[in-house]
C-alpha cells in the first residue's frame, strides 16, 4: 500500500509570486516497483472513504537521471514513483536511509523558471545545480537544497 500526504496549493496562493497555482508532482521512492504496481489496480486507494481513480503511466527508464519513473495522475496533481536505475543512481542513498521508501520530493510548477531562480538566489535559497537540467517531462527543472526548505527536497519545473 502506498500511503501519502497530499499537499494542496489553493488557487489564490502563489509561491514567490512566480508560480502557477498547482502542485506538479510528489516523488515517492520505492524499494521495488513490483511491490506496488498501480497499473494492475483499478483504484489508487481510498482517502476519506472515497475511491480515487487515477491514470497510471508505463514504467519509463530515465538513464540520464538514474531512475525509473511511473506517474500516477490525479487531476492536476501527479504522484511520481521512483526506482533506482543502475548502481550510481542518485536516489540510492535515500533508499539506504529509508528502507521502506517514502516521500522523496515535491515539485512545484512555475511560470518562469529563470525568474524563479533569480528570486530564490536573492532569498539565499541554495540550488543543487548551476543550471536547470531537463527533467522527466522534458522541461527545465531545478532542485532546492532541503536545508533551506524546511528539510524537504523541492523541485521547481517550468510550466
Amino acid at each position: 500500500v502506498l500511503c501519502c500526504c497530499l499537499v494542496t496549493v489553493s488557487s489564490s496562493a502563489t509561491c514567490c509570486h512566480l508560480c502557477s497555482p498547482s502542485l506538479r508532482s510528489h516523488g515517492f521512492l520505492l524499494r521495488t516497483l513490483g511491490k506496488y504496481n498501480p497499473r494492475k489496480q483499478n483504484k489508487l486507494g481510498r482517502i476519506n472513504h472515497v475511491a480515487i481513480r487515477a491514470r497510471v503511466s508505463a514504467t519509463v527508464p530515465l538513464p540520464e537521471h538514474g531512475v525509473y519513473t511511473v506517474f500516477v495522475e490525479l487531476g492536476n496533481t501527479k504522484l511520481e514513483l521512483l526506482h533506482p536505475l543502475g548502481e550510481k543512481s542518485p536516489i540510492a542513498g535515500f533508499l539506504q536511509k529509508n528502507k521502506a521508501g517514502g516521500m522523496h520530493h515535491i515539485c512545484i510548477e512555475v511560470d518562469d523558471i529563470n525568474a524563479a531562480i533569480v528570486y530564490l538566489k536573492e532569498k539565499k535559497i541554495r540550488l543543487l545545480s548551476p543550471e536547470p537540467p531537463i527533467g522527466a517531462h522534458g522541461k527545465p527543472v531545478m532542485f532546492l537544497h532541503p536545508k533551506d526548505c524546511g528539510g524537504v527536497l523541492v523541485e521547481i519545473e517550468q510550466a
